[in-house]
């Protein structure tokens, strides 16, 4: 319904006809309220019959919509992302993790995206880096947050991409719209030209603008192995200014669940 500012009147809005709830469908439709509309074909007839005040009515339906726009940013947001295997906190042990229980816990408030802080996840093969720097981007997304995933490789191929038209710092630029971004698995193989390349640039446009989160057999102090001194002395300076360095040890996750004989359900 809506009211002509000349008369005061209620009129009935045009090219709706049928039974009020039809109406309802028709203008949910019409505003682009999927969630709103599909909610209305049971709470109508339950605010029918419980009597519901009209305004509890409209307060239920506006929740549903609201509600199904936010899991549907929730589950955008999580597409964008491009995390490689959905590992939560649900799937992680605190206990079995050799990071500190309070840094984990200090880590998942997530304060330190919010401050534009950086986190260097560095440690043998195995020992849950991937996963508790997925973790903390899945949550992120659940706040609210903007998260970009990144192999190093996939930089080195974003770099030979856009080097062609000249728009590398564009692309650049577009990743550092994410409220974090994670680079993964620094360190597991040999760096190309294009991915030292493609990383100091991310390091730098993000410096005291975003927050960036890697992972890395190797400590950033080590980078010089994989990349030109000069290249890396100034990522690392840019990268640890503002960083938490998280240091994991241990065996290997995988290697004790396969030889446990937990890594594949048994045969029958």
């Amino acid at each position: 319904m809506s009211t002509t500012p000349a008369t005061g009147t209620a009129t009935t809005p045009t090219n709706v006809t049928g039974d009020p709830s039809e109406q309802v469908a028709a203008l949910a439709k019409k505003l682009r309220m999927p969630y709103l509309r599909r909610a209305a074909a049971e709470v109508i007839p339950t605010a029918r019959a419980q009597r519901w005040d009209p305004a509890e009515t409209l307060r239920v339906l506006l929740a549903e919509e609201t509600s199904g726009r936010a899991t549907s940013a929730i589950h955008n947001r999580r597409r964008k992302a491009g995390f490689p295997a959905g590992k939560t906190f649900d799937s992680w042990d605190e206990n079995a993790s050799s990071i500190l229980t309070p840094t984990q816990q200090a880590l998942a408030t997530l304060e330190w995206i919010h401050r534009g802080e950086n986190l260097c996840v560095c440690g043998p093969s195995g020992t849950g880096k991937s996963h508790f720097c997925e973790a903390l981007g899945q949550r992120a997304i659940d706040t609210g947050l903007t998260v970009s995933w990144f192999s190093i490789e996939d930089l080195g191929s974003l770099v030979t991409r856009h080097r062609a038209d000249d728009s590398v710092t564009k692309a650049i630029t577009r990743i550092i719209r994410a409220d974090l971004v994670i680079v993964d698995d620094i360190g597991m193989l040999p760096m190309s030209h294009d991915a030292a390349e493609g990383f100091y640039r991310l390091v730098d446009a993000a410096y005291e603008r975003r927050a960036l989160a890697i992972s890395s057999n190797l400590h950033p102090s080590g980078f010089d192995e994989l990349m030109p001194k000069t290249l890396a002395t100034a990522t690392v300076d840019r990268l640890l200014h503002h960083a938490h360095i998280v240091v994991t040890s241990g065996d290997s996750y995988r290697l004790a669940e396969a030889t446990a004989g937990n890594g594949v359900t048994p045969l029958t």
